[in-house]
């Protein structure tokens, strides 16, 4: 296993991205960063207004730049669950270390995800969350280095499963 010196996380919405991030980068004594905070600093809007405002695409490519921008070392990363529409970001992140998919089964996330567009979910007009779901799943597979299966285990034990992983 490569010893990159940061760490991506990927994965839906709500599969606990920011909260294992901000764990794992005290356990490894890394820098955190949230590519979506940093996104809605940069234009000073929530990510549901930009969404509206600017449309998906408009969107992925806004999320995507703010990607590409990032130069860090000793970072945990947590992305934006739709990073992955961006082949451009994600190699860039990929070049920055190990992307870990955090795997959380469909149900888990339907009760996590109570309002999927207050949280700034990018969902087309019809889009279920188990039609996202399937959609994404095979791009978060294509692009981590790591998966993670999460969901069941307490918030302890996913942290410990991805600092297993990229410390393996």
């Amino acid at each position: 296993m490569q010893h990159a010196n940061n760490v991506i996380l990927i994965g839906m919405p709500a599969s606990g991205k920011s909260t294992v991030g901000v764990i794992l980068a005290k356990m490894m004594g890394y820098d955190f960063t949230d590519t979506d905070l940093l996104l809605q600093k940069k234009h000073g809007k929530k990510l549901t207004e930009m969404i509206r405002l600017y449309g998906i695409p408009t969107f992925l490519d806004m999320e995507a730049a703010v990607c590409e921008e990032l130069n860090l070392t000793h970072t945990v990363i947590a992305t934006g669950g739709s990073v992955v529409y961006r082949d451009n970001a994600m190699q860039h992140l990929k070049r920055l270390g190990t992307v870990v998919y955090l795997d959380v089964p469909l149900p888990e996330l339907e009760k996590r995800l109570h309002n999927m567009k207050a949280r700034g979910v990018v969902l087309e007009e019809g889009q279920s969350l188990q039609d996202l779901y399937k959609e994404r799943c095979v791009l978060y597979q294509t692009y981590a280095n790591l998966s993670v299966s999460e969901g069941i285990d307490s918030l302890e034990d996913t942290v410990s499963h991805v600092y297993e992983a990229v410390n393996g």
